[in-house]
């Protein structure tokens, strides 16, 4: 095979001389090489490539033509050469693969989807979908992106679940956060929003529709398994999903709790609506400042039907009764009105409590269900408990009391120990205390008063025994005769006098 800069040397030889012959010495190739490709040139050939030759699957095409235009392009090589092997095709399962890639090629290129670039009008459209989050605390949870077409605004907020209620509030918080409602909602065809299709028109679910009239908006959904309608919303799952859920590309630490998940949402959301967008130029949060003058006012009160009975908070126990079950809230929440729900069937049966506050409804709690006389509690509901029988703290009630209690733990340790065992007399121990405190280091006074608590000497000249033991006692690396330990010669020596040794023996 000659290169294309061959080929053009001997068509210019021959171009030169009008002789193959001659033309072929100046090129240094033979006579029928140039007439090869002056005829080529003539008919109107590719010259660089060579002639196809004649190969065995040649008679089979039309078959594989007809496997691929049944199958719609989707039929395997392999599959397809069994087939031709059936039929007595005697050549390899390469040339096969290749006739069917090359089949292939040609189906689709009559049916590729020619994308037309959408021009969004301000406040005209928002897309929604859902992605997979992260485990936390052993439940998966669910991602909800949404976003507004002509700024390009993103909103993620973190679900525990998919159902209505959780859905409902969740574009309800999107609709407070852009600061309005668009005309139309574009999402898919989940049982939130679509009931069933018949001869191809979806059939829209009624509390759905309840909810479009409240803010005053028009739902639609795209086409069954095309996802490519709602693009916009596709690209933000996949980029939203690459940035908070944990894993190795993305070096994220496993979330310790739901409220750690909700700040990270809350921290991409800043992030990518901070930053130019690759098409607009443009940060989102710049762009929704102007489109936000086209959205519709968001209503004061958000569509509640959905998140189930209300329930009234006591004004003393953050405790709310829901099917002779007691649940706790936070306690935040004192006196304010909450909705309750049940989640789940069985053993996995949740009640879900929502609060609605000035930013849309908010999901405060959600309990295993609870027996009667058994209530679910979530210690961090509660703020912390006061003082009670079993926890008491000395505090000082004048000056005497606080001059010793500042003394150290040691002096509120021995108040507590003495108290408790009934002794008599305390004012007046304390009283020598803190005299002696001023006769010795009151760091010593406050060890010794310890000590005594721990063990149990609380009698009238314990408290001055200790510190004069603690006073005599040796400091650390000085060393004092005893009867095991003497600075005295020892006598071991003289048990040896008048001995002869060995050497005197011999």
């Amino acid at each position: 095979m000659k290169s294309a800069e061959e080929i053009m040397e001997i068509l210019n030889a021959y171009d030169l001389t009008g002789s193959l012959r001659d033309a072929g010495e100046l090129a240094g190739c033979s006579h029928h090489t140039v007439k090869h490709y002056v005829e080529r040139r003539a008919a109107g050939g590719e010259l660089d490539q060579a002639a196809r030759r004649p190969m065995l699957i040649d008679e089979y095409l039309p078959k594989v033509e007809e496997w691929v235009e049944r199958s719609k392009g989707k039929v395997r090589a392999d599959v397809a050469h069994d087939k031709l092997v059936a039929l007595g095709y005697t050549g390899s399962e390469r040339t096969s693969r290749r006739a069917v890639a090359t089949v292939k090629q040609s189906y689709r290129a009559g049916r590729v989807r020619v994308h037309r670039p959408w021009i969004t009008e301000p406040g005209m459209w928002l897309q929604y979908d859902y992605g997979d989050g992260p485990v936390v605390d052993g439940v998966k949870t669910v991602l909800f992106v949404a976003w507004l077409a002509w700024s390009r605004f993103r909103v993620v907020l973190p679900l525990r679940d998919k159902t209505m209620p959780s859905v409902f509030a969740a574009l309800d918080v999107t609709f407070r956060r852009l600061g309005g409602v668009p005309t139309y909602v574009l999402t898919d065809n989940e049982k939130t929003v679509t009931v069933e299709h018949i001869a191809g028109i979806p059939v829209r679910n009624p509390q759905l529709v309840a909810l479009a009239e409240h803010y005053s908006m028009s739902v639609h959904t795209c086409v069954p398994a095309d996802p490519a309608s709602k693009g916009g919303t596709e690209a933000s799952v996949k980029i939203s999903k690459a940035d908070l859920v944990p894993k190795d590309t993305n070096l994220r630490e496993a979330y310790d709790s739901f409220a750690e998940l909700e700040a990270a949402c809350v921290a991409f959301c800043e992030k990518v609506n901070t930053r130019p967008h690759r098409i607009t130029k443009r940060p989102p949060v710049e762009m929704l400042a102007e489109e936000r003058a086209r959205l519709h006012p968001v209503a004061l009160t958000p569509h509640t039907v959905a998140f189930g009975t209300t329930r009234q908070v006591p004004v003393n126990t953050p405790m709310v009764t829901f099917e002779s079950g007691q649940y706790s809230v936070p306690h935040q929440l004192l006196g304010a009105t909450v909705w309750v729900r049940v989640h789940g069937v069985g053993a996995e049966e949740q009640v879900v409590i929502v609060h609605v506050g000035a930013d849309g409804p908010v999901e405060i709690a959600r309990h295993y269900r609870a027996t009667p006389g058994t209530p679910k509690i979530y210690d961090a509901h509660f703020p912390p408990q006061p003082e009670g029988p079993l926890d008491r703290r000395p505090r000082a009630r004048n000056a005497a009391e606080s001059e010793f209690l500042d003394l150290g733990e040691g002096a509120r340790l021995w108040l507590i120990e003495a108290a408790a065992a009934g002794t008599p007399r305390m004012r007046v121990k304390m009283t020598e205390a803190l005299a002696l405190a001023k006769l010795f280091d009151p760091v010593e006074v406050d060890w010794a008063l310890g000590h005594a608590a721990v063990h149990g000497r609380f009698a009238e000249a314990d408290l001055s025994s200790i510190l004069d033991h603690h006073a005599r006692a040796p400091k650390a690396g000085e060393h004092r005769a005893s009867e095991d330990r003497s600075l005295t010669q020892g006598t071991s020596a003289w048990a040896r006098l008048g001995q002869h040794s060995k050497d005197e023996a011999l």
